[in-house]
């Protein structure tokens, strides 16, 4: 509410009773609002005061407070001027540390003066090392830097067409069928063939034109053999948690720890998990201390005893699940065979996927 006639400038205003009016005035109008009261012959009280004046106000005698506050600003600006994060962005195959590791050896790591780096350096050598990297980017905002990438598509090698090449095998397998739509066929239907043997040749003969060295092109099909053994024990010691858990933090200044905890665990035996909480001011603003939860879980070793049936299922799932991660599709598989072999104490499971695939590959024929 604005009062014109005094030019007072009223907030909150309210009526809590008929004779009492509540309402927040601004600090340099306080003096004019108790003039004019007096003026009118009404009572001032001062319920509350806010604002940042108050509260150097309340401050100023605190001078321990004051000067603590003061140190904080000066190192906050003081940090403000180094690395203290980098995150990398667009990865999938390049690791992190090879990354890390390039960009070290040009001079960016946690803790280095932000002037000192050159980030147009860092990009091109990046590209230079890397030949799986396609485009490269690098952003510093606060005391983060984020470090883009794009990967290259390897394309697999190719021979040109104009070379001349064979056919060559490559795995262990028998053949299915075979057909060249250019060279000479060296394999037949049930043929067993080593890894690089030549399927087709590289070369065609006339009976006018004598030898001729071509780019041999085709398909063979034939059946590939997956297969591995595994002891499976009877009795066997399986870990089970019990649910208990403790936690421990410890401080990490700049890769220097500091440990909240002196005791050692209470759990005889537990798995443990540790957390890293880095901690910033803003998104972009990280200081050089990271919170590390240790998070301690208790463990209990079981006996299981297993039949000998359940013990033969838990090597044939075992052994089919790392079988099938090595073979492109599933569904080319034709025939599962599973062998076993028992004693009193284990039984050593085998299991043998016969899968059907093209096992032909180029090779450029040296002349």
């Amino acid at each position: 509410m604005f009062v014109e006639r005094s030019g007072i400038y009223l907030e909150n205003l309210k009526r809590e009773k008929s004779t009492i009016i509540k309402a927040s005035v601004p600090v340099k109008e306080f003096k004019n609002v108790v003039k004019i009261a007096k003026e009118c012959k009404c009572k001032i009280k001062i319920k509350s005061k806010k604002g940042i004046p108050f509260i150097l106000n309340r401050y100023r005698k605190r001078k321990a407070f004051v000067i603590s506050l003061l140190l904080v600003l000066f190192s906050l600006v003081i940090l403000s001027g180094f690395i203290w994060n980098i995150e990398i962005t667009g990865n999938e195959t390049v690791s992190e540390e090879e990354i890390l590791s390039i960009v070290k050896n040009e001079g960016l790591e946690k803790g280095k003066l932000k002037s000192k780096i050159d980030p147009k350096k860092i990009v091109e050598k990046i590209r230079l090392d890397r030949a799986d990297i396609s485009w490269v980017g690098i952003k510093i905002s606060g005391t983060n830097v984020t470090i883009e990438i794009v990967e290259a598509d390897m394309a697999p090698k190719v021979i040109d067409k104009n070379d001349y090449c064979n056919i060559i095998a490559t795995k262990d397998a028998m053949i299915v069928s075979a057909n060249a739509q250019n060279g000479t066929l060296q394999v037949k239907e049930g043929d067993v063939v080593k890894q690089g043997s030549v399927l087709i040749a590289g070369w065609l003969e006339g009976k006018y034109t004598g030898v001729r060295y071509v780019h041999a092109t085709g398909q063979v099909m034939a059946k590939v053999w997956y297969s591995k053994k595994e002891k499976i024990y009877y009795r066997q010691n399986e870990r089970k948690q019990t649910g208990n858990v403790e936690k421990k933090y410890s401080l990490n200044i700049n890769n220097f720890p500091i440990n909240f905890y002196k005791k050692l665990s209470k759990f005889e035996i537990y798995d443990t998990i540790n957390t890293e909480k880095k901690l910033k001011i803003s998104s972009n603003f990280y200081l050089p201390f990271e919170l590390v939860i240790k998070e301690n879980h208790e463990v209990i070793d079981e006996e299981k005893i297993y039949t000998k049936d359940e013990a033969k299922q838990l090597g044939v799932d075992s052994i089919s699940k790392e079988l099938k991660s090595q073979i492109k599709d599933e569904k080319d598989i034709v025939n599962e065979y599973i062998n076993t072999n028992e004693s009193e104490e284990y039984i050593e499971v085998e299991v043998i996927y016969e899968v059907l695939e093209n096992i032909g590959t180029e090779e450029k024929i040296a002349l």
